[in-house]
């Protein structure tokens, strides 16, 4: 990647949150303050970004303007709309995970909110297609997680194929992705890493081929931090041709490092 819009200490405590963040779902409902707000929207303008070309704008709005079937009751819904093309889904993965952690780190909550939607005025704003919702606040419990035993995910030898870049790897295990499905599938080389994603059946690939995508791009940002970590390159590159046959898995793209 070109030279990082971040400095290398904010880097470095965002990964280190990989390691204790966890989804909060139940939230004080007093709205956080001004500058608290700004800061959010300029954390946003120095995200790293894997395709500067794609146009994307986020909304920080309150309950009234999200419709929902499952609702999830917090002070605020910080809602991401894109530039529908290239690896727009992977990019607001990316970018929205970064924030993620980010208010983990200063101690509020957050949380995905795949069944989220704008209300039809909110959407009728922008020009951009809706892609997802993280909503934020401050917790009404205990915002990290004790210890890495505490994370419900699946071993490395279920999703990784290959004998080297452990260090790198458990750093993507423990992402949030819906439903905690994990869609990913890992095969690790000397100097790059191949990335898979499941392929759903009928069914699932209705309501989840869009969230997949993006927790492809939560994956990749993890990935990102813990390379930027271990002082290794950064360079997604999808090869031509898939490097190997992975069952169950469609070839998405490659890390280079």
């Amino acid at each position: 990647m070109n030279q990082s819009r971040m400095t290398k200490e904010l880097k470095s405590e965002l990964y280190q949150t990989i390691y204790k963040r966890q989804s909060v779902r139940k939230y004080e409902q007093a709205k956080l303050s001004q500058d608290q707000l700004q800061d959010i929207e300029d954390f946003l303008n120095k995200a790293e970004l894997l395709d500067p070309e794609i146009k994307f704008e986020t909304k920080i709005v309150d309950s009234e303007a999200v419709k929902s079937l499952i609702p999830i009751k917090a002070p605020h819904y910080l809602q991401f709309f894109s530039e529908a093309k290239g690896d727009y889904l992977l990019n607001a993965g990316f970018v929205l995970q970064q924030l993620d952690l980010y208010l983990s780190k200063n101690d509020l909550g957050s949380c995905w909110f795949g069944m989220a939607k704008p209300k039809k005025e909110i959407i009728a704003e922008s020009d951009l297609e809706y892609v997802i919702t993280l909503v934020f606040g401050n917790s009404k419990a205990e915002n990290h997680r004790d210890s890495i035993e505490d994370f419900d995910r699946k071993s490395l030898s279920e999703i990784k194929k290959g004998e080297t870049h452990y260090d790198l790897l458990e750093a993507v295990r423990l992402a949030p992705s819906a439903t905690n499905g994990q869609p990913w599938y890992f095969i690790s080389e000397k100097d790059q890493i191949h990335l898979y994603q499941v392929e759903p059946n009928f069914i699932k690939k209705f309501f989840y081929e869009k969230m997949n995508k993006i927790d492809m791009g939560i994956a990749l940002a993890h990935l990102w931090l813990a390379a930027d970590h271990q002082q290794q390159d950064f360079k997604v590159e999808k090869l031509s041709e898939s490097p190997a046959e992975v069952e169950g898995y469609n070839y998405l793209t490659t890390v280079k490092l």
